[in-house]
């Protein structure tokens, strides 16, 4: 059975408090000194792990006896389903001894022993199984790993202090390809890196995205571990399917490694990073032009599907990525009430039919907040309908047409960031479904050259937060950018309570020769003339759309 956390109670008692995080107060100038112009000062950067464990053992050496600290462990060297488990750690009371090591160049380890009464965030955990997991390791444990208590001597509070200084260099600064760059001093690398953390902790880089950096730097570390253990694990002259293992996971280091580096770029890391895109083949139809009926739902019962044909070929998946990953174009996706997430989303290729059943607020699917996009479509025709959708945390619009048709019908889309963006070339239809929410950008944004049909539906709460109440780039509900101008059809839609106006044109205050389109504003010699025919289009369309915001529509200069 999986554990329990301690509250009061159980087989083990709970843990005291540790000594509070020492830099969570420390500014960021502060960090700098202490880092680059004490720790660091002078290192290369092959250098700096010595540098690094010399600072902790001297700290270290000031303390004679032994101390108490919590060892926090790995859940996996505990229990074969640890990622069931709602903590990150599993904490043990332990008494610290510490010896000099041979060498400051080797991981400093301690000894410790379980402290009675026996003490855990785990209130049923098991006291032999400590015992014997220490067996194991032989009672030594990373010293990184032992979080001091509180209420110990000054000397055991300063080592409390030097490892919170020492965690956070291997969490946050230390990578393991900087000797290789160039850089004058690996201290100013350093000092980047710090701006860059703070940057993210005082919100300066949305926490979306400072979460989506953290993620991809674990992940980097992760696979980074794996590689190792992977390439030890080859006794012999590797096979060829070892070999081509190898590369794959070196190839994907080698990617997040590129990508992280892109943060560290001041000029680039206040819009972060795009994940390096996986681009999928387009499958088309199958060979016999069959079509299949994808049903998904976490449990299915015979009721659920007696409404299908018996006729129609059916397949069962229990999520929707495995349904999407399944699909051919001309299938359809039924999903069933419920909450759903599908990272699958971002890469439509097929021309499919995705729906609910029910009302559209019964079937939720949920975006990844790490992820760049939502859903992204490069079909030639593809329809959502019945669906809500729930934007978290994701960069782009909650839906990018990036090529082909989108048919969005019947369906409600919560945005966070931009709302449906429809790009150069690519045409959206969007009947009877309410989008509001979006607080980067517009409701709908239409690029040049798109094309949209808007019919029945409601387009309300889109605010841009980049802009103040009477900001002109405040842009609403339906944002056009022209240059080649898009094509924009609305009947029967209610545009309110947006900040700004309901539709808006973003008109560039320079025309560049160059600029595919341009023919279309300057044929007449005069862009004014190709706007003001837009804007008459759009006073008769408005004769058929209710439109409640400061200014219905408006010309903004970009």
């Amino acid at each position: 059975p999986l554990p329990s956390v301690s509250e009061e109670g159980g087989e083990a008692a709970p843990l005291p408090p540790q000594c509070p995080p020492h830099l969570d107060a420390v500014s960021r100038s502060d960090m700098v000194a202490l880092y680059c112009d004490t720790l660091l000062r002078g290192c290369k950067a092959e250098e700096a792990g010595d540098a690094m464990n010399k600072y902790l053992l001297e700290k270290l050496k000031m303390k004679e006896n032994n101390w108490l600290g919590i060892w926090k462990a790995n859940p996996d060297l505990f229990f074969i389903n640890s990622e069931d488990l709602v903590i990150p750690s599993v904490g043990i009371l332990v008494e610290v001894t510490w010896k000099p090591p041979q060498s400051s160049s080797f991981q400093i380890k301690a000894s410790i022993s379980v402290v009675e009464p026996f003490a855990s965030n785990i209130a049923n955990m098991p006291r032999e199984l400590v015992d014997n997991i220490l067996e194991e390791l032989d009672h030594c444990v990373p010293l990184l790993e032992i979080y001091p208590v509180e209420g110990q001597d000054n000397t055991v509070f300063e080592i409390a202090q030097a490892l919170d200084i020492v965690r956070f260099f291997y969490d946050f600064i230390w990578r393991d390809w900087d000797a290789d760059e160039s850089c004058e001093t690996y201290a100013a690398l350093v000092e980047e890196r710090i701006k860059l953390w703070c940057d993210i902790q005082n919100g300066t880089i949305p926490a979306p995205l400072g979460h989506r950096f953290k993620k991809h730097l674990e992940k980097y570390k992760v696979l980074r571990l794996e590689l190792i253990q992977y390439q030890s694990n080859i006794e012999e002259e590797p096979t060829e399917e070892e070999v081509v293992e190898c590369w794959k996971k070196y190839y994907e280091l080698v990617m997040l490694c590129g990508l992280l580096k892109i943060w560290e770029d001041l000029r680039l890391r206040a819009h972060g990073p795009l994940t390096p895109r996986i681009l999928r083949r387009r499958k088309g139809y199958r060979d016999d032009r069959k079509t299949v009926t994808h049903t998904v739902a976490k449990t299915m019962t015979a009721e659920m599907i007696k409404n299908f044909s018996l006729d129609a070929p059916l397949q069962h998946h229990e999520n929707l990525n495995a349904a999407l990953e399944s699909c051919y174009s001309g299938d359809t996706i039924v999903i069933f009430p419920g909450e759903y997430k599908a990272v699958n989303l971002s890469m439509l290729t097929e021309d499919i039919t995705i729906k609910g059943t029910g009302k559209p607020e019964e079937t939720r699917i949920v975006s990844e907040p790490t992820h760049d996009t939502f859903v992204l479509s490069k079909a030639q025709d593809i329809k959502l309908m019945q669906l809500t959708l729930v934007q978290q945390g994701t960069v782009d619009g909650i839906v990018v047409v990036e090529s082909g048709h989108m048919t969005i019908a019947n369906c409600v889309l919560k945005c966070e960031g931009t709302g449906v963006c429809v790009l150069t070339g690519a045409s959206l239809t969007v009947t009877d479904s309410e989008i509001t929410g979006a607080q980067q950008g517009a409701g709908v944004e239409l690029y040049p050259g798109s094309t949209a049909l808007l019919e029945g539906n409601k387009i309300h709460h889109c605010n841009n937060t980049r802009a103040s109440e009477t900001s002109p780039r405040s842009l609403g509900g339906i944002n056009i950018k022209v240059v080649p101008v898009p094509k924009l059809k609305m009947k029967n839609n209610h545009i309110f309570s947006n900040r700004g106006h309901g539709v808006t044109i973003l008109q560039p205050s320079e025309i560049p020769a160059s600029a595919e389109g341009v023919g279309e504003l300057t044929a007449s010699g005069d862009a004014e003339e190709t706007l003001s025919k837009l804007m008459q289009d759009l006073r008769l369309e408005k004769n058929t759309n209710t439109l409640d915001d400061v200014k219905d529509i408006a010309v903004v200069h970009s």
